[in-house]
């Protein structure tokens, strides 16, 4: 995730708690970074006028003071807890943390008794949330991609042979429910297909893609389609 998305995010979160604030740890791990960058975050989001406040000791922790601003929103709880669903069993999939963050804001503006019946319902679905390792990994993938970037992964073979790899994204693809990051393997001068599930590093550099495009990777199949459709 950019810091510019997780900004966004972080404030998201912390309105989302309101008077009960969070603390800097929780921060730190919803995010997969270190305190000390958290604190950094939460400094850049006062500085641009963000109603930051901070009450320390025990119980303590950060939070901000905003009114949500969408405008009443009608869904059902079943509707509602519909998308929370969705992106919630979907966290392996690119952007989820944003996406989760957008069906965060619906949920917000949802009047108080739909609220209460859909946080009801909702108590009742569970799944497992990905490791802060993963999502790290994810959040590099999500940023070489969105600016064309080379991305250095540490990715391990079904066979358990390990390798490090150049690579350009072009697209992210799933199938089979797993998720592919596929792009120009500088390696082996060829597009590649790299299980996300098995990318255990991944580092953005300074190099710019080399502009590979999406027909490269081949002809679809019949069933598979964009997301954009």
């Amino acid at each position: 995730m950019k810091r510019a998305e997780r900004l966004h995010a972080l404030s998201e979160m912390l309105r989302r708690n309101g008077s009960r604030g969070c603390t800097a740890d929780r921060l730190a791990e919803e995010f997969g970074v270190s305190v000390r960058t958290v604190k950094r975050d939460l400094t850049a989001l006062e500085n641009s006028g963000a109603p930051i406040w901070s009450r320390p000791g025990p119980g303590g922790g950060y939070g901000v003071a905003t009114r949500a601003n969408l405008p009443p929103v009608s869904l059902t709880p079943a509707q509602a807890v519909a998308l929370l669903a969705a992106v919630s069993t979907a966290s392996e999939a690119p952007y989820a943390d944003l996406a989760s963050s957008g069906v965060r804001k619906i949920l917000d503006v949802l009047d108080p008794r739909t609220r209460a019946k859909a946080d009801e319902l909702a108590s009742r679905i569970w799944v497992n949330r990905p490791s802060s390792s993963q999502r790290v990994v994810r959040s590099a993938l999500e940023e070489a991609m969105a600016d064309q970037r080379v991305v250095r992964i540490r990715y391990v073979s079904g066979d358990g042979n390990e390798t490090i790899r150049d690579v350009e994204p072009i697209m992210f693809g799933s199938t089979h429910d797993r998720w592919y990051l596929i792009g120009w393997c500088r390696l082996r001068s060829d597009i590649r297909w790299f299980l996300m599930a098995r990318i255990e590093q991944a580092s953005v550099t300074k190099i710019p893609c080399s502009g590979h495009q999406i027909q490269e990777v081949g002809i679809p199949p019949a069933t598979a389609r964009s997301v954009q459709n």
